[in-house]
């Protein structure tokens, strides 16, 4: 740690290069910058095209953030000067970097404070820094949910200083972005202070201000449809609620945004409590129609039957699946939640979910999905054939990889992998009995067809069916 007070500490930066004499830094160099309307900020330099010399370009000081050249009167680096060893000296109260003459053109920086005082920047506003091994920096703060936390971003998203690693701060101009954070933050006091005493419609809420006594009355009206209904199955929706909303009581939604704040989407429907009631019920009714227990435990609450039921229609295709292969870092119960019985899935490290579906066979097939993939991971590949093909594109994706796989019980699998300019995805696809069934490599195609049709995945019998390698491949 310094020895240094950064409460007197003042920084007169001497050494400024005029844009006009064509003076640019070296390339990716990071500058204090002085604008030509008189305010400061910090960047690093990118030439237009990465030429050197040229005059052209921008400063780039966060993700989508740049200053371009032409808005830069004067630029001073911060890439040359190290601090530690004045900043080691206790009586050192005035720093120059470069010489201090009569013609040098100079501007001093003062007021720093650290985070560790408990002194943080506003969000998004822009700072010069002085960092823990005494490099002269600059960022845009961006705070985090804990207190006194946070980083200065400079370049993109990756490219930031930790609060920890900052000694010394004190703030540059405003700018748009910084100015944008403060109008919004503005409005977020103001809210606060509408919202402390919100008013009340008597219309609107001639029931009150308890949301529960809608979602009752609401729950009535669905009884009578059906007669299942719970308020459990109603609120497996994202729930309303009643909330303040620029002084006034409004039904509404609220959501946080990243950095923790609330917000509320108002309700838009027209009239008052007993037409939000009517919405209410067609808002929940698909969740409650879908939870009709009839239908959705029609096998009992026995979760083994389920599961039985999803192992045996698996093994009729998969023939070499067993019950010991089955080897999930989960596993399905069936369980009561907030009243109401419920398929659940629960995780080793404690967690769970509900598998939000309404009919027995439709968990059955989830299921079976799960125990397919459990039964090719136990069956080992022997031999792979990679399908030759050219440049093959299919609605924006281009494939990259088709290869059939023999296992070791003698059944084949196929595992297709395509992706664009930015993403990619992989596709295994279990070829069934039936398929090899067929008598000819001609009609074994227009079966193995149907599971990854041509049309979907970029290859389709017209570029399969001349392919004789793939053929004796697949033992025709």
């Amino acid at each position: 740690m310094f020895k240094n007070d950064y409460r007197k500490l003042r920084l007169s930066f001497n050494k400024f290069h005029d844009i006009k004499k064509n003076d640019m830094p070296e390339y990716d160099e990071f500058c204090l910058l002085e604008l030509k309307d008189g305010r400061y900020t910090g960047g690093k330099w990118h030439p237009e095209g990465g030429k050197k010399g040229t005059v052209k370009g921008k400063f780039a000081r966060g993700l989508a953030d740049t200053i371009p050249s032409e808005e830069v009167a004067k630029w001073h680096s911060l890439d040359r000067d190290n601090l530690a060893n004045c900043l080691e000296d206790e009586r050192v109260n005035f720093i120059n970097l470069g010489e201090n003459g009569d013609d040098v053109y100079s501007v001093i920086f003062k007021d720093f404070k650290s985070t560790r005082d408990g002194d943080c920047p506003k969000n998004e506003q822009y700072c010069l820094l002085i960092l823990m091994n005494g490099d002269v920096a600059a960022g845009r703060w961006d705070s985090w949910r804990e207190k006194n936390e946070g980083s200065f971003i400079y370049a993109s998203a990756l490219a930031q200083y930790s609060h920890e690693k900052v000694w010394a701060w004190t703030a540059l101009s405003s700018d748009d972005t910084f100015a944008a954070e403060e109008e919004l933050e503005n409005e977020r006091k103001k809210e606060e202070e509408l919202n402390r005493n919100p008013k009340t419609d008597s219309e609107k809420f001639k029931y009150g201000t308890d949301i529960e006594v809608y979602y009752e009355k609401a729950l009535e009206i669905l009884k009578k449809e059906y007669p299942w209904a719970s308020m459990a199955q109603m609120k497996k929706k994202k729930p309303w609620e009643i909330a303040p909303l620029h002084g006034w009581y409004v039904f509404g939604q609220t959501n946080k945004t990243y950095d923790g704040y609330l917000y509320v989407t108002e309700w838009n429907g027209e009239g008052g409590a007993d037409e939000f009631i009517d919405f209410l019920c067609e808002y929940t009714k698909e969740s409650v129609k879908n939870s009709n227990p009839e239908e959705k435990f029609k096998y009992g609450t026995d979760i083994k039957v389920y599961l039985d039921k999803a192992f045996n229609e698996v093994k009729k295709e998969y023939r070499w699946f067993e019950k010991k292969m089955i080897k999930l870092s989960y596993r399905y119960v069936i369980k009561e939640v907030n009243g109401d019985l419920e398929f659940v899935t629960e995780y080793k490290d404690g967690n769970e979910s509900i598998c939000e579906y309404g009919k027995a066979d439709d968990f059955i097939e989830y299921v079976e999905y799960d125990y397919s993939g459990e039964a090719l991971r136990a069956n080992p590949v022997v031999a792979t054939y990679e399908v030759p093909f050219g440049r093959v594109e299919v609605h924006g994706w281009y494939l990259e990889r088709y290869d059939f796989m023999k296992m070791k019980t003698g059944d084949y699998k196929v595992i297709v992998q395509a992706g664009d300019r930015v993403t990619g995805g992989t596709r295994e696809f279990f070829i069934t009995p039936y398929c090899f069934e067929a008598k000819t490599y001609e009609e074994f195609l227009d079966r193995y067809l149907e599971i990854v049709p041509g049309g979907s995945f970029g290859l389709g019998k017209k570029e399969l069916l001349p392919n004789k390698d793939l053929k004796k491949f697949l033992g025709y």
